[in-house]
């Protein structure tokens, strides 16, 4: 062979395996989600039909990548059907429409349990005492590129989606912010403005909810789980902005203007709105003083 050849074939060589990659990625994505897979997807999302076509194709796209990109594992015997990886593909892209993405990048593999699994935590006792404790969890987000989750606390959250709690959504918007380069309540917002005015609306709010756990207020429209840290906070507030967007509109306009410009979607476009509340007795009626802490770290 020529010697002028060698270079050429080895670019070639070296070149072949990234040509096959992107080819069969493509053909991969290219594919069109069939009937069926289309019917678990509306079973998914409840109001799936009254999104925009524009929307519904946008997210037809992001599940197929979704799908093609990660792993699902089945844990404690679970063996996982296309129903599963569908409905958590679905809700987990629901974050992404209209936003400029890669579909998650970082994350690689979905573990999921058939319920409540048990996590092994180091706690600091006294003295700095480390000891060794079991929690049950609903769904957790690691940092090397894995998201484990429940599927029964999946499903649930799928059937009664205005409940305001779903375990898809929250695990994912911990994967957002973890995007910034660490996750602390503050994903990636592309401006030092934008960072400024999340700052300062977030951490009011997250102030005030703690305060309102502190003090056992049940009348909240935010899960008092968030008031355990900012990044618990921003994964609280992502799972009500689009579960209960009427009444987190309601009771926190600012914050809901700083979800409405980062998720670039208002969900109050395709979930009605709740009936009025029943009035309160007159005794209950009575405003509780608030005070405002500022403890958020963002």
């Amino acid at each position: 062979m020529e010697a002028w050849l060698w270079p050429i074939c080895a670019a070639l060589a070296i070149a072949a395996p990234w040509l096959y990659f992107r080819w069969a990625r493509q053909r991969a994505l290219a594919r069109a989600l069939s009937p069926a897979e289309q019917a678990i997807i509306e079973r998914s999302l409840p109001f799936y039909r009254a999104l925009a076509p524009e929307l519904q194709r946008q997210l037809q796209r992001m599940v197929v990548q979704f799908l093609h990109q990660k792993k699902f594992i089945g844990c404690a015997g679970l063996e996982v059907s296309d129903d599963m990886r569908l409905t958590i593909a679905a809700q987990a892209c629901l974050l992404l429409l209209n936003k400029p993405s890669k579909v998650y990048r970082d994350l690689h593999t979905i573990l999921l349990y058939p319920g409540a699994f048990i996590a092994e935590r180091a706690e600091v006792g006294p003295g700095g005492v480390i000891t060794a404790a079991r929690q049950q969890m609903l769904g957790e987000s690691w940092s090397d590129g894995r998201i484990v989750l429940s599927w029964d606390d999946v499903a649930r959250g799928t059937l009664d989606w205005q409940g305001g709690n779903n375990v898809v959504l929250h695990e994912f918007a911990h994967q957002l912010d973890s995007e910034s380069g660490s996750t602390n309540g503050a994903p990636y917002l592309g401006s030092p403005d934008s960072y400024r005015s999340w700052s300062e609306i977030l951490s009011r709010d997250y102030a005030n909810l703690r305060h309102e756990a502190w003090m056992g207020r049940q009348d909240s429209v935010l899960d008092h789980y968030g008031a355990t840290s900012p990044a618990e906070f921003f994964a609280v507030v992502t799972e009500t902005y689009f579960t209960r967007p009427w009444q987190l509109a309601e009771r926190h306009a600012d914050l809901y203007g700083e979800l409405q410009k980062y998720y670039r979607v208002d969900p109050r476009d395709w979930l009605p709105a709740p009936p009025p509340p029943a009035p309160a007795p007159a005794f209950l009626a009575m405003p509780l003083p608030t005070r405002s802490y500022a403890w958020a770290d963002w």
